[in-house]
């Protein structure tokens, strides 16, 4: 399993969808980001802002990050 190295700040937990279809998620606000090893097979896309991974139980996760979209991208190139 192959991973990458990112600074990772606040995040947005996607918990699902309620029975109208509208999209459940938990906002957390972090002042400090902090490097984890996240494994690449779990990341699902990469914008400017987030790096979006899939969670437990199904759950999705958008990660807000220091590195920079070019830099992101170089990673996973």
């Amino acid at each position: 399993m192959k991973f990458i190295e990112l600074t990772l700040g606040s995040y947005i937990i996607s918990h699902g969808y309620d029975d109208k279809n509208k999209e459940i998620m938990q906002q957390m606000h972090s002042e400090i980001f902090s490097k984890k090893l996240i494994p690449i097979s779990r990341i699902k896309s990469v914008s400017e802002k987030y790096v979006l991974t899939d969670y437990i139980d199904g759950r999705w996760i958008y990660w807000e990050y220091k590195e920079g979209f070019d830099n992101v991208k170089k990673l996973l190139g």
